[in-house]
């Protein structure tokens, strides 16, 4: 593989995350802002117990949705920090590892990516298996759940 596949991979793995990020982002967004409608009406129907426990779940589910935000956030300002063309030879954040098992861009933990028919499992450095992964190089071998694979391309 030239480096000019190997850019393009790494570039449609961003792509992939960035898309996955600005998902559920408006996934959230639509939850937060459907909540405070709702917890508006609420507060435009009677009142009593019923009506003070539905505007409880109501600030509940919005303040779970914020929290989200804020993981959402800090996965956009780790994608940001990776770039395409970098090309390392030690396994680091924005590295993609080819291994004997799996396939993996460090990254942001969004799961698998299919690029160009490969599975890629896009993984944050500190998951157990992006960890595992950290300061590897190519050749090397290691052991992960019990199975031992050999890295085979990292850039």
């Amino acid at each position: 593989m030239n480096i000019k596949e190997k850019v393009e991979i790494k570039k449609k793995l961003v792509e992939a995350c960035a898309l996955f990020i600005d998902k559920r982002n408006q996934t959230i967004t639509t939850i937060i802002e459907s909540n405070k409608k709702a917890l508006e009406s609420e507060s435009k129907s009677s009142a009593g117990d019923k009506h003070e426990t539905g505007r409880a779940m109501l600030q509940l589910e919005i303040e779970k949705a914020s929290q989200q935000f804020s993981s959402v956030h800090q996965m956009q300002k780790i994608l940001n920090r990776i770039t395409s063309k970098t090309n390392t030879e030690v396994i680091s954040l924005g590295s993609v590892v080819k291994t004997s098992l799996n396939n993996y861009f460090i990254s942001v933990s969004i799961g698998e990516v299919i690029i160009e028919g490969e599975k890629y499992f896009a993984v944050s450095p500190k998951s157990p298996i992006g960890y595992l992964l950290l300061g590897k190089k190519k050749g090397d071998k290691t052991e992960f759940n019990g199975k031992t694979f050999r890295i085979i391309e990292v850039f």
